[in-house]
């Protein structure tokens, strides 16, 4: 079933107005048609808390005797729902299901997603709101609260399709229930996991870390100490061949202490340890805090899952962005998207500020060629589009890793 998200929220209250979504064109010479067409028809790419939601959807269609099954989870911005698992939705019967994803007897709201339970009686087009459909094939729907048991707070929602009175299908309401404590067990599970795995990987890219330190990058320092001293000793010597070698070998020694510093600054990561969802959400939540900018952040992914350096690379070009449009864009209002098409990973950060002028060198600060330089590192790409008085738009995006990444990076 393809991706679907459902608005749930309204994000935004704001003076300013931006006109429609970011928009994302693969690469390709028939503008991404080709890639976009690929992609459709390719083997599913599925993560892990995908993969594991999937196998419960089946059991739990059969168990309770629905016809179909969605599993939807709230994105991480807490705006919309995203389908993430389901099972029994066949050609004819995807369309159907996602006509009742805005049903009020489904999900009204977001303050009580995590703690009712929902049944529907959907046989007829005026259990609907808005329905462009004349002929109904599901009767009735239970819908279920998926949330944390740690904190109560609401995760998304199962909701089961039934071919039967709503009455028939209330009596399975006590399994759904817990199948849905189940599901929601489950990935409380796998994002713990994760955080203790991202953990384990950063301890140790860390201990790299303090070793470079306390060996290269202190010897280098050394080292330009001693041929600064070598340069006055061929300068009083007159040796002027030996003074411009002196210099190359300075000058090497230069680079190669700035290159230890910025591996260091790489291994020594600044993200948070719930991964790259909740670093960006403290990239957002600081950059409200510091600047007189209104800054909106959607992030679209509920199951953000990448290897560690694309993480680590992600985070530092969103924050080389959004820190020159703290500094040179003179915005008032930026936004970051972050989502995926056509088996690409987006992130889009704009601004209504200036144009032309927020990637300009500033004081040696090349912040374009430094995020294309990390970008490539994975694979990926940056596109920036600015004019003056139009504001910046610079967008990464680089191909989903291949499903062999864990295996081969952890």
């Amino acid at each position: 079933m393809q991706k679907k998200t459902i608005p749930i929220a309204d994000s935004t209250d704001s003076s300013f107005l931006w006109v429609g979504e970011p928009d994302f064109t693969p690469p390709g010479t028939d503008g991404g048609v080709g890639a976009c067409l690929s992609y459709e028809f390719s083997a599913p790419r599925i993560g892990e808390l995908r993969t594991l939601l999937e196998s419960f959807m089946e059991n739990i269609v059969d168990a309770v005797g629905a016809t179909a099954g969605v599993v939807r989870l709230i994105t991480p911005d807490g705006c919309t729902l995203e389908t993430i698992s389901s099972a029994g939705l066949s050609a004819d019967l995807q369309e159907e299901a996602e006509s009742f994803v805005e049903l009020d007897c489904e999900v009204s709201n977001i303050a009580t997603l995590g703690y009712i339970i929902r049944s529907a009686d959907i046989s007829t087009c005026d259990a609907r709101q808005n329905c462009c459909y004349t002929t109904c094939r599901f009767q009735s729907l239970i819908a279920a609260p998926l949330s944390s048991s740690a904190s109560e707070a609401p995760l998304g929602v199962l909701t089961l399709f039934f071919d039967i009175p709503c009455e028939a299908a209330n009596s399975s309401i006590d399994t759904i229930t817990t199948f849905a404590q189940m599901i929601s067990a489950a990935i409380e599970h796998t994002r713990v996991n994760r955080e203790i795995r991202r953990r384990e990987r950063i301890a140790a890219r860390q201990v790299i870390a303090n070793d470079i330190h306390d060996s290269l990058a202190q010897t280098l320092t050394y080292a330009r100490m001693r041929v600064s001293l070598l340069l006055e000793a061929v300068r009083s010597g007159n040796t002027d061949l030996a003074t411009g070698y002196s210099r190359d070998v300075d000058e090497a020694l230069e680079i190669g202490q700035k290159s230890a510093r910025d591996l260091i600054a790489d291994f020594r990561c600044e993200m948070n340890n719930g991964g790259l969802s909740a670093a960006l959400n403290d990239l957002a939540t600081e950059f409200s805090k510091r600047n007189d900018i209104v800054l909106e952040y959607h992030n679209r992914l509920v199951d953000l899952e990448l290897p560690l350096e694309h993480e680590i690379q992600t985070y530092h070009i969103v924050r080389e962005a959004l820190t020159n449009i703290a500094r040179h864009s003179g915005a008032t209002h930026a936004r970051l998207f972050v989502d995926a098409s056509c088996g690409y990973y987006v992130f889009t950060i704009e601004d209504n500020g200036s144009g032309a002028c927020t990637f300009t060198p500033v004081e040696g600060h090349y912040g374009v060629m430094i995020m294309r330089e990390r970008a490539h590192r994975i694979g990926g790409k940056i596109k920036v589009e600015s004019a003056a008085g139009l504001g910046t738009q610079v967008q990464l995006f680089f191909p989903e890793p291949s499903l062999d990444w864990r295996a081969a990076h952890e």
